[in-house]
C-alpha cells in the first residue's frame, strides 16, 4: 500500500462503542483488499473508546486517530472531518458498532471499476442484534425478489429520482463505498446540520453527480440497538421535520415530479405524523408539512386508495412501481 496515495480510506467515526471498537477493526484489517489507510474518530466518547483506538495507533494502515474533546451530536460532522482528511480515491465510512466480510472491500472496488463514473456502490447487507447474533428479515428493499445478476448499474439521477425519492434505501454507511472527490463537494451541504435525515440527503446529493452500483451480496452487517436514536427523533417530531426539509430538496431539484407522485409521497409524510402520540405536535407537524409542501390529510387519504387501485389499475405509479429495478 502507498500511504500517501491508497485506494481507499476507510473511515471508523465511534461515540460511545468500546465494546464493539476491536471486532470492528478486525474484521477491517482483515479484509483480503489491503491497498486502504483508516482513519479512526472520537466523538468524546464517555467510555474507554479513546483507549481501545490508542492500542491501533502503530499499525500500519492507521493514518489518523482524532479524539474530539466536545461532542459534536451531529454524526454527519463526523463523516465529511473523515472525508477531509481522507487520501483515497474511494471512501468506505465503516461505523464503529457494524461488521462485514472479509471480501467487501474487494467485491466493492471491482465494481466501481468496471463501470463509468460511479459515485456510490452499496452491497446487501443483514441486521444483527446487540451481540452480534443474526436477526430476521433482510435490510434491502430487493431482499423480496433478488434480481438473478450479481450486481446492476444505474444512472445516478434517475436513481435519485426514482429509488432515494420516496425514502433512503441506503439505510447503512458501513454496506457503502464511495467517490471521495464528490463527496468533499458537499462539505458545506445542509446534510451536515441535520441529527436525522442527513445520511439520506447525503446520498441524494452524491447520486446527482455520478452513477449507482447495486451489488447483491450480503457483505454488511448492520447491527441494531434496542434504544434507537430514530426512535427518539420520531416522537419529538424532529426526524419528520427533517424528512419534509429532504423531499423540499429533492422536489426542488427536479420540478418534473408528477403531481400524483409528490401527493403520495407527501402521504407517506402525513402518516408518519399520525403516528406522533403528542397531539400538539401533530398538528405543528401537519402545518409544517402543508407550508413547505402543500401537503395535507387528504393526500393520505390518497395514499391509502392507492393501495387498492393499484390491483386494478396495473398502470398506476406505487413505490415499487416507480423504482429503478433490473
Amino acid at each position: 500500500m502507498d500511504k500517501a496515495n491508497p485506494t481507499v480510506s476507510v473511515i471508523v467515526p465511534n461515540y460511545n462503542y468500546a465494546r464493539y471498537l476491536e471486532a470492528r477493526l478486525q474484521s477491517i484489517l482483515n479484509q483480503s483488499f489491503q491497498d486502504f489507510e483508516l482513519i479512526l474518530l472520537d466523538d468524546a466518547s464517555t467510555d474507554n473508546s479513546a483507549e481501545v483506538l490508542d492500542k491501533y495507533r502503530n499499525d500500519f494502515h492507521v493514518s489518523h486517530i482524532v479524539v474530539n474533546e466536545k461532542n459534536t451530536g451531529s454524526p454527519f460532522r463526523q463523516w465529511m472531518k473523515g472525508i477531509l482528511l481522507a487520501k483515497g480515491e474511494w471512501v468506505w465510512i465503516a461505523e464503529a458498532d457494524d461488521l462485514c466480510e472479509p471480501d467487501f472491500l474487494e467485491t466493492c472496488v471491482k465494481q466501481v471499476n468496471q463501470y463509468s463514473n460511479v459515485a456510490v456502490c452499496m452491497v446487501a447487507s443483514r441486521f444483527i442484534d446487540e451481540d452480534g447474533d443474526m436477526l430476521q428479515g433482510h435490510a434491502d428493499y430487493w431482499a423480496s425478489k433478488k434480481p438473478n445478476v450479481s450486481a446492476c448499474f444505474f444512472p445516478g439521477k434517475a436513481y435519485a429520482a426514482h429509488n432515494m425519492y420516496w425514502n433512503n434505501c441506503i439505510i447503512n454507511a458501513s454496506g457503502v463505498l464511495f467517490r471521495r472527490s464528490y463527496a468533499v463537494k458537499l462539505y458545506d451541504s445542509v446534510f451536515l446540520n441535520m441529527r436525522y435525515s442527513g445520511d439520506w440527503v447525503f446520498w441524494f446529493q452524491m447520486l446527482l453527480q455520478g452513477n449507482m452500483v447495486e451489488v447483491y451480496r450480503e457483505l454488511n452487517y448492520f447491527r441494531q440497538h434496542t434504544s434507537k436514536v430514530s426512535v427518539e427523533g420520531i416522537n419529538s417530531g424532529k426526524r419528520i421535520k427533517e424528512d419534509i426539509d429532504t423531499y423540499v430538496l429533492m422536489e426542488n431539484t427536479f420540478p418534473d415530479i408528477g403531481i400524483y407522485k409528490r401527493r403520495l409521497a407527501h402521504g407517506q409524510l402525513y402518516r408518519k405524523i399520525k403516528k406522533v402520540k403528542n397531539v400538539e405536535k401533530q398538528a405543528e407537524l401537519s402545518q409544517y408539512l402543508y407550508e413547505k409542501l402543500g401537503g395535507k390529510a387528504s393526500d393520505l387519504r390518497l395514499f391509502h386508495i392507492n393501495k387498492y387501485l393499484r390491483w386494478v389499475c396495473p398502470w398506476i405509479i406505487t413505490l415499487k412501481r416507480d423504482r429503478l429495478k433490473k
